[in-house]
Order: structure tokens, then sequence, then C-alpha cells
């Protein structure tokens, strides 16, 4: 078994919701975003998964929140944009792309700042 991570990241702002503190005011971070895809066996080329290609997947589907008040941005205008929700919901966007019979999404995580993260996996 093998693991690929890449690691990228994007800036946003969000509120929380329901929070009764600071942070249900809007603010913002620049985040962090690790993936990890597990792989069962290697290519041709001796790799599980392109490093390239991942990373491109995760940037795509953080382009859609790059630079936004993500409380507007769906699913989040319903949902909490907590960091465990977009975690959740960056695991799905991957695994739309890389689900194989070999490989698949193992693990997200999402850090707000350093030191203060959700990982979301199944």
């Amino acid at each position: 078994m093998y693991e690929v991570t890449v690691k990228t990241g994007f800036s946003a702002a969000h509120q929380l919701r329901l929070y009764d503190g600071k942070y249900e005011n809007l603010h913002g971070h620049n985040w962090s975003a690790q993936v990890m895809v597990e792989a069962d066996d290697l290519d041709a080329m001796g790799v599980g998964i392109d490093f390239v290609k991942l990373k491109q997947f995760a940037e795509e589907a953080l382009s859609e929140l790059d630079y936004q008040n993500i409380n507007e941005i769906p699913p989040f205008d319903k949902l909490n944009p907590s960091a465990e929700n977009i975690a959740r919901w960056l695991f799905m966007k991957i695994k739309e792309k890389v689900q194989t019979p070999s490989t698949r999404v193992k693990r997200v995580e999402i850090c707000e700042m350093e030191g203060c993260g959700a990982s979301y996996f199944e």
C-alpha cells in the first residue's frame, strides 16, 4: 500500500454560524489543505498517482473558495463553513477525480491556521 500526499492553500473569509463568540463575525484565514491518496499498486512509471495531477485537482476545487466569502458559496451558503465541513467537501470533490479500483482518497485535512485544523476520511 502506498500513500501520496500533496499540500496547497487558499485565502478566504468565513463566519461560523451559531458560534456565540468573535468567530461568528466575518474573518479571514490563509488556509492550508493536505490531500492524501492511497494506492494499492504503482503504474508503469512507478507512481501511485501523479503529484502534479493530484495537486491540480485540489487547486481546481479550492479555486471556488479562494479570495471569497465562503458563506456565499454553495453548499456553504446553508452549511456552516467549518474546517470539518470544508474538509469533507474537498474530499468528495477529489474523490470524483481519483477513485479507481486501486486508488482512493484516504484523508483530507484543512487548517485555518498553523496548528488548528480538521480532517475528513471514510
